[in-house]
């Protein structure tokens, strides 16, 4: 059985973010923001990725062009 690394980290985000804030040291955090980081660029390659990055591209044109920001 193999695992994917990406779904592995995925899983492991979810499990430290459902932790309550008030328990989180700041290395806690920045363990955490270390790990999403590795997630982004495991999952970036993927067409997954390349759906989100598409995704959040129109959104941000359409704001920037309803002038929203």
């Amino acid at each position: 059985m193999t695992i994917n690394v990406a779904v592995l980290l995925a899983v492991i985000i979810v499990v430290r973010l459902r932790r309550r804030t008030e328990a989180r040291s700041r290395f806690d955090e920045k363990l955490t923001v270390v790990i999403v980081l590795v997630f982004g660029v495991l999952v970036a390659p993927t067409s997954f990725g390349q759906g989100i990055l598409s995704f959040v591209g129109q959104l941000a044109r359409s704001i920037s062009q309803s002038g929203g920001f």
